[in-house]
């Protein structure tokens, strides 16, 4: 399991590649929707990053293979 900030790290490289290949997808960043609990317990916290990372991840996969060049 990656830690959170392997887990941040990975979050911003998706969203700047969503910003300079995609940006179309841009608008959708801000509808997505994520919370990351105010909770003391840290392994919740990643797995609400990772479930925000898999999200972008699969809107990424998904644009791109319905949108070639």
């Amino acid at each position: 399991m990656k830690t959170e900030k392997e887990l941040d790290e990975a979050i911003l490289n998706i969203t700047l590649k969503i910003n300079s290949e995609y940006p179309e997808l841009s608008k959708y960043l801000t509808e997505m929707p994520v919370t990351i609990p105010d909770i003391k317990n840290p392994e919740m916290n990643v797995k609400a990053l990772q479930e925000y990372y898999d999200s972008l991840e699969s809107m990424v996969k998904k644009y791109s293979t319905n949108h070639t060049d």
